[in-house]
C-alpha cells in the first residue's frame, strides 16, 4: 500500500518531468524567436537613452563605453544620479567629459515616490531632448542594431512599448562570484526563455525594465513615470497599462541585451530573487505564482527524493540536474553565441535550489529591503513604507555597493 509520502513523491516527480518538457519547449521557442528577421527602420528619429545609476555596478565604465558609439545617427545618453555623493558620480562626470556630445549627467530633482529608480526616470524624462525614450539599466550592454530595432518597431503607431530578451555575462572571469554565476545562468536559462515563450505561445507580455522603449507621448498619456512611482514592478505595470489603457501592442525584440554580473554573492543572489519573488507573487496572484514551480524541475525532483528516497526518484533527480546543465549550455549558445563554461554550468542546479528558497519566501512574505528602504509590497506590487526597527546594523546589499540594476 502506498504511503502518503510515496504519493507526494510521485506527484513531485511527475511535476518535475512536466517541468523538463516545458523547459526544453521554451528553448525551442527561444531559438525560433532569435532566428527571426530583424526589423529595419524606414527613418531613424533621434533617441534619448535614460540610464539611472546607483553605485558602482560591475564593470560600469566598460558598460557605459559600449553606449558611446552605437551605429545610430542621433541619440543621447542621460546618466541619472540621486546626488553627487553617489560613488558612480565621478565616473559619470568623467564619461560625460570624454564624450560630451553623447553623455549628460543629470541629478535627481525631488523624491516623490517610493521606487528610487522611477524617481530618477521622472527627472531624466524632463531633461531628455527627444521623443523616443529608452530606459536602460546601468549593468547592460547592447548589440549594434539595438536602436535600429527600437526605431523600426515604434514606426508602427499600434506599438506602444519595445522590450528585449536578456542574457547574463561576466562568469568567464576567474574572479566571478558564485552568486553572479547563478544569476547569469538563471537569467539566461530560465527567465528569458520563459518570457519569450509566454509571448510566442500564450500571447502574454512580460516587460523587463532593463530594456524598455516608449514614445514620450505614450508615457505622458499614462500619466508619466509618476504613475508608477509607488510600485516595485514599474516595468510590469507600464506594460499592462500600454495594452490595457492605450490598447497598443508590445514588441519583444530579437536583439539580446547583455546584463553584466561578477561580484554578487550566493547570499546576494538569494536576497535578490527573494525580492523578485515577493513582487511576482503580488503581481501574478497565488495560482500563477504556484505554477512557477514547474519551471524549477530540479527543486521538484529534489523534494521527491526527500519525500521518498528510491531509485526512481533519484533517477529523476539526476535527470533533472543533467537537463538543467544541458539547457543552460544551449541557452548560453543561443543568446550569447557561446556557451557557459563547465564550472559555471555546474552551479545551475544549486542556483535552482536557492531560487526555490527565494520562491518559498515570496509565498509567505510581503516585505522587502531595497536600497536601504524597508517596504511592504501590496497587490500589483504597490509599495508601502514599513517602520524600521531601531538597529545599529547596516542593511546588506546584493553586490556590495548599491546597484541601480539590482
Amino acid at each position: 500500500m502506498a504511503t502518503p509520502l510515496h504519493v507526494v513523491a510521485l506527484g513531485l516527480a511527475a511535476a518535475a518531468l512536466v517541468g523538463l518538457a516545458i523547459g526544453w519547449g521554451q528553448l525551442i521557442a527561444l531559438a525560433r524567436h532569435l532566428c527571426g528577421p530583424r526589423a529595419v527602420p524606414v527613418r531613424r528619429p533621434p533617441i534619448s537613452i535614460l540610464k539611472p545609476l546607483c553605485g558602482l555596478d560591475d564593470r560600469l565604465a566598460a558598460n557605459l563605453r559600449t553606449f558611446a558609439a552605437l551605429p545610430y545617427p542621433d541619440y543621447e545618453v542621460l546618466l541619472g544620479l540621486r546626488h553627487t555623493g553617489d560613488p558612480a558620480y565621478p565616473l559619470a562626470r568623467a564619461v560625460a567629459r570624454r564624450w560630451p556630445g553623447r553623455f549628460r549627467v543629470v541629478l535627481q530633482e525631488g523624491e516623490t515616490g517610493l521606487n528610487p529608480k522611477v524617481n530618477q526616470l521622472m527627472t531624466l524624462a524632463r531633461h531628455a531632448r527627444h521623443d523616443l525614450l529608452v530606459i536602460s539599466d546601468s549593468n547592460t550592454r547592447v548589440p549594434p542594431g539595438y536602436l535600429d530595432e527600437i526605431a523600426a518597431s515604434l514606426e508602427d503607431p499600434r506599438v506602444g512599448l519595445v522590450t528585449h530578451p536578456l542574457v547574463g555575462d561576466g562568469d568567464t572571469r576567474s574572479s566571478a562570484c558564485l552568486g553572479s554565476i547563478a544569476d547569469n545562468l538563471h537569467l539566461s536559462g530560465v527567465i528569458t526563455p520563459s518570457i519569450v515563450t509566454a509571448k510566442l505561445v500564450c500571447g502574454k507580455d512580460y516587460v523587463v525594465g532593463k530594456s524598455m522603449a516608449m514614445r514620450r507621448a505614450d508615457v505622458d498619456a499614462l500619466g508619466g513615470f509618476a504613475s508608477v512611482k509607488d510600485v516595485l514592478a514599474e516595468d510590469f505595470v507600464l506594460g499592462r497599462a500600454v495594452t490595457g489603457r492605450l490598447h497598443k501592442r508590445i514588441v519583444l525584440g530579437r536583439a539580446a541585451v547583455t546584463c553584466i554580473s561578477e561580484r554578487r554573492s550566493l547570499a546576494g543572489f538569494v536576497r535578490r530573487y527573494a525580492r523578485w519573488s515577493v513582487m511576482q507573487h503580488q503581481c501574478a496572484g497565488h495560482l500563477a505564482y504556484c505554477g512557477l514551480l514547474l519551471l524549477n524541475p530540479v527543486l521538484l525532483a529534489t523534494a521527491a527524493v526527500l519525500a521518498d528516497p528510491s531509485r526512481s526518484t533519484a533517477a529523476i533527480c539526476a535527470l533533472a540536474t543533467a537537463s538543467r546543465v544541458a539547457s543552460d549550455a544551449v541557452a548560453g549558445r543561443l543568446l550569447r553565441g557561446r556557451g557557459f563554461r563547465l564550472r559555471a554550468l555546474l552551479i545551475g542546479p544549486l542556483g535552482d535550489l536557492l531560487s526555490g528558497a527565494a520562491w518559498a519566501h515570496g509565498l509567505f512574505s510581503r516585505s522587502i529591503e531595497w536600497r536601504s528602504n524597508r517596504l511592504t509590497v501590496l497587490r500589483g506590487s504597490r509599495l508601502r513604507v514599513r517602520p524600521r526597527r531601531s538597529s545599529h546594523t547596516q542593511p546588506k546589499s546584493d553586490t556590495g555597493p548599491a546597484s541601480a540594476a539590482a
